[in-house]
């Protein structure tokens, strides 16, 4: 503002060294902005004095960028931080979303930690330097010395690629790799904290410890998350589930469960949009089957995460046997020596189409082979939370959190097969414990100002978090300026929260309701329909400032409402093709649409 202001002052520079002096504070990071301060603060008391010192204080800094959809990336970056920070390093820790990508040429040493999202997708807050990274006005990166950990699930077809490209780009502008680029599965912790060791080793040939580094660091937690829980996915809280109570029909041909659960005097506090992360076990008829294919009594010693525990044991609280992995099926093939496992394991794209249909202990029936209990413990990858999108708000339900949860389930030669957290929750009693924690999700977020318009588009579960924004809005009494979109099967059997969406409209808290119920008549209709035939008004809101909210299914739905909001821009902005795709992008950069999708 300083800057802006500056030209049209009193000042004792001249206009072209103050258009050189706007130029070069816009390329740099706040580490180095502080720096520059300070430096011409003593500059100017001693006239005479040697730079030399600052000047290497400066040159410490490791920049850490960290591009996040879910939370795990952040919190990798946040533990190298911090340890970097302990070996008396200076850091400066920032989201991608926050950085100016323009101060890469000033940079000498950037670690980078980045998730892919769905299929090969940049995460919401890297889609900006990813772009700047791949376009013609990324600078040359000679005096750069980088590291890329990317995170990822090699059940997508392009496995971590986020991370993939920001390497090969980085190294294409002749930036200098510290160490290999380190792709991370879902069960990333032994292998994000070996590559966290590896790169402050990688670092201290460029760099020196500094007694005085932390007067000069970014602490690396952020001021939202200043009031953060001493819970978190490491260490969760013991909740006690209050409700699971079936939200749609008797008739409906699926199982969509209203669950409630006391936070108790945890001081749990979580914003809408947030999600919160369910630790479950695996159910024990399930584990029983395994054991009984495995021809195992369950009593086997094994370890896991070098702790010493029975076979059963880990089979239940620790072993994933719901879901998939690539791993699983091609180490599974070579034990069971099956010709027809083995031809499908060395297809990935067949592998990947095969995971979706069958668990653990189908693979095993299928195709049988015999395997110790260590050994098959170690085929099989760590249990991992799941997080569901927060369907309240603390402001009307206090020290409670609700959550949507539909139960996956599936019929499997006359056996019912179910996913695992949704089963362990839509069949859970009142007082049963669960172990949670909240996962910030700082890429859907109501907008600053209550007057801003909002649009949401939540088919299925994927309406629980504008629950949650409804009753924060409704608590700080806001009214209007809201649009919901909602789209399930049948009107009579899937109408989820109906009572409460009616509730809204009546009051004026809720502007406009358009729902999509896609079997109740011959041809189907979905929420993209809806928002095709609202393209007049979609526009008009988006004209006037209105705010995107997507949530639900990635696969399908969020791709087709995507398609059905660029035919929105091109039909009624009369915008190009290309030129309604980049609209789009700009809304996402200036976080005016924004998406919850698994």
């Amino acid at each position: 503002m300083l800057l802006k202001e500056l030209s049209a002052l009193a000042s004792p520079l001249s206009q072209g060294q103050v258009e050189k002096l706007k130029q070069f504070t816009a390329e740099l990071n706040p580490i180095q902005q502080a720096w520059v301060s300070g430096y011409l603060a003593a500059s100017a008391n001693a006239v005479g004095a040697v730079a030399s010192a600052p000047a290497a204080q400066a040159s410490q800094i490791i920049t850490i960028l960290y591009g996040s959809q879910t939370g795990n990336g952040r919190g990798v970056a946040e533990t190298l931080a911090q340890k970097a920070q302990e070996q008396g390093y200076s850091v400066n820790l920032t989201s991608m979303a926050d950085y100016k990508a323009r101060a890469l040429k000033q940079e000498t040493l950037l670690l980078v930690v980045v998730s892919t999202h769905g299929e090969g997708e940049a995460p919401d807050d890297a889609m900006q330097l990813h772009e700047f990274l791949a376009s013609k006005r990324a600078p040359k990166l000679d005096n750069l010395h980088y590291s890329v950990l990317a995170l990822g699930d090699s059940s997508y077809e392009f496995f971590c690629q986020t991370g993939k490209d920001f390497d090969a780009r980085l190294a294409a502008l002749g930036a200098k790799a510290l160490t290999p680029i380190v792709e991370c599965d879902v069960d990333y912790e032994e292998s994000a904290d070996a590559w966290t060791d590896s790169v402050l080793e990688a670092v201290k040939p460029h760099l020196e410890s500094s007694t005085n580094a932390a007067s000069a660091s970014v602490v690396p937690i952020s001021a939202a998350q200043a009031g953060a829980s001493q819970y978190t996915k490491k260490a969760p809280y013991t909740a006690e589930i209050l409700v699971s109570q079936k939200l749609t029909g008797r008739d409906s041909d699926r199982d969509v469960r209203h669950v409630e659960i006391d936070l108790g005097e945890s001081g749990i506090e979580y914003q809408v949009g947030d999600a919160l992360g369910v630790w479950f076990s695996n159910n024990l008829e399930l584990v029983d089957e395994v054991l009984a294919q495995l021809e195992l009594s369950g009593d086997e010693s094994v370890e896991v995460s070098k702790q010493s525990t029975t076979l059963k044991q880990a089979l239940v609280d620790s072993k994933e046997l719901t879901q998939l992995y690539p791993g699983f099926i091609q180490n599974w093939a070579e034990l069971s020596g099956d010709k027809s496992l083995q031809a499908l394991a060395s297809d990935k794209s067949k592998t990947r189409e095969f995971m979706l249909t069958q668990q653990v202990v189908d693979i095993i029936k299928a195709y049988p082979a015999k395997v110790e209990a260590q050994a098959f413990v170690d085929l099989l990858r760590p249990l991992t939370p799941r997080l569901y999108s927060i369907a309240s708000s603390q402001a009307e339900v206090e020290a409670e959190v609700h959550l949507t949860v539909a139960l996956v389930e599936d019929e499997r030669n006359g056996q019912a097969r179910f996913g695992g957290a949704s089963h362990f929750l839509a069949s859970a009693e009142e007082g049963q414990e669960v172990k949670v924690y909240v996962e910030p999700n700082n890429n859907f977020r109501l907008p600053e100002s209550p007057d801003t318009p909002v649009i949401m588009i939540g088919p299925g579960t994927g309406v629980a978090p504008f629950r949650a924004f409804m009753q924060q809005r409704s608590s700080d009494g806001v009214e209007g300026n809201s649009w919901l979109f909602f789209g399930n099967p049948h009107f009579e059997q899937d109408f989820l929260y109906q009572t409460e969406w009616q509730q809204y409209l009546k009051s004026g808290e809720l502007t406009q309701l358009d729902v999509a119920f896609s079997r109740d008549q011959e041809h189907k209709i979905y929420v993209q329909h809806r928002i095709s035939e609202q393209a007049e008004q979609v526009w008009q809101w988006l004209q006037n400032g209105a705010h995107i909210y997507i949530c639900g299914d990635a696969e399908r739905m969020a791709k087709d409402v995507h398609q059905a909001l660029l035919d929105v821009a091109q039909t009624q902005g009369g915008l190009s093709s290309e030129d309604a795709a980049s609209y789009l992008d700009t809304l996402r950069v200036e976080k005016r649409y924004q998406k919850d999708v698994y």
